[in-house]
């Protein structure tokens, strides 16, 4: 009888060793998943603000060259076009009807020209745009505007199935391709543009392509193409891939996959 006393007693001190060492080990694990899962927290936290600041300085970046766009615009056509037109009326010979009427008159049409520009201009730049319009009939007028300054000719076009994107990404994709015209017209001295867009079921396939003098795309990496970065930086917003194909005297083309949800 004692025996048995005895090795009850064993067994009860056993199984109270035994539960408390599982309780030691339970507790351990969770002690290490809480920690895991602390630092889990910390690093998602970290990155989500690395990537908030990422975003805040892409965008930041962005708005600077648009800023740098508006300038040039003005600078290079408005200003000029003004300064012409002061010209003709400073200049005006009160004596010489005939004369004076010809500067008149070329003054009005510097200022009506100045003032399509600047109404252009505003157009372009005008976010309302794209809710307004949709992103394809504002690229259609965008494409019209820059045809009229005569500096090379789009082939502009569109298959698969369009769909009516969220706004804001419409208005990115929007400005990706004014950031590929506004380089074309400042590097590529091209003659010919293609800008193409094909919508798959779930992504669209953005194509621009052109016959101007092309580059080294070597250069990229030592910073002398900001607008490409800025391309690449607005497609990246978007969750897509850019992708870059130049040679000197070839030509240049750009090619976007941008995923997309309907609204």
């Amino acid at each position: 009888m004692q025996k048995t006393s005895d090795e009850l007693i064993l067994f009860v001190f056993v199984a109270i060793g035994i539960i408390a060492v599982m309780m030691a080990f339970i507790l351990t694990i969770l002690f290490l998943y809480r920690k895991r899962q602390q630092e889990f927290e910390k690093n998602l936290a970290r990155l989500k603000l690395d990537n908030e600041k990422a975003v805040l300085s892409t965008r930041l970046e962005i708005q600077e060259q648009t800023f740098q766009h508006i300038s040039r615009e003005i600078h290079d056509n408005i200003s000029l076009a003004l300064t012409l037109a002061k010209l003709n009326l400073h200049t005006l010979d009160w004596d010489n009807r005939e004369k004076s009427a010809v500067k008149v008159d070329s003054a009005v049409e510097l200022l009506t020209q100045s003032i399509t520009q600047l109404n252009d201009l505003s157009k372009s730049l005008d976010a309302d745009i794209i809710g307004q319009q949709g992103l394809l009939a504002a690229i259609e007028e965008e494409r019209q505007r820059i045809e009229k300054i005569g500096t090379f000719h789009i082939c502009y076009s569109v298959s698969g199935n369009p769909v009516y994107m969220n706004s804001q990404a419409e208005l990115v994709i929007f400005r990706i391709i004014q950031e590929a015209f506004n380089n074309i017209i400042k590097h590529a001295r091209a003659g010919t543009v293609s800008l193409a867009l094909h919508y798959n079921n779930r992504t669209l396939q953005l194509k621009i392509e052109d016959d101007g003098a092309g580059f080294d795309t070597e250069t990229i990496l030592t910073g002398q193409h900001a607008g490409l970065k800025n391309m690449e930086a607005r497609t990246q917003l978007l969750g897509g891939q850019m992708e870059i194909n130049s040679r000197p005297g070839r030509g240049t083309t750009l090619n976007f996959t941008i995923p997309f949800e309907t609204p």
